[in-house]
């Protein structure tokens, strides 16, 4: 179970860190990764890490401003959002894939084996 959390409302420039606790499975052998989707449009990748957490890749529209760590004793990845702009607004997601240590997965949210239900994040100007 991915239980995602953190979302509000926040103006523009401002911050959020969201977290995605997990249970019910051995959060070590999975890598996890955030997505988002504003309404009417697609669920869009936002970041990624590696099971160690030494790995990560991020959408090019995030890069610089959001940072995805995750604390293996926790059972948790986290994704702090600075610099927030009004079109990083949407439903964010978290999801895990099941990885070998070093793999890291890509932004195919089919590759994705569990998802949590969505925390809201919007961003005023």
């Amino acid at each position: 179970q991915l239980q995602a959390s953190g979302g509000g409302l926040v103006q523009a420039g401002g911050s959020l860190r969201l977290s995605c606790a997990t249970s019910g499975l051995t959060f070590t052998f999975y890598s996890v990764g955030w997505f988002r989707q504003a309404p009417g449009k697609e669920r869009e990748f936002v970041a990624v890490i590696n099971r160690s957490g030494g790995t990560t890749r991020y959408t090019d529209s995030v890069k610089g401003r959001f940072t995805i760590s995750r604390d293996n004793a926790k059972r948790t990845v986290y994704l702090q959002m600075d610099s927030l702009e009004p079109e990083d607004t949407a439903n964010y997601y978290c999801a895990v894939k099941r990885t070998i240590m070093t793999v890291l997965p890509g932004p195919d949210r089919s590759d994705y084996d569990y998802w949590g239900q969505g925390t809201l994040v919007t961003v005023s100007s």
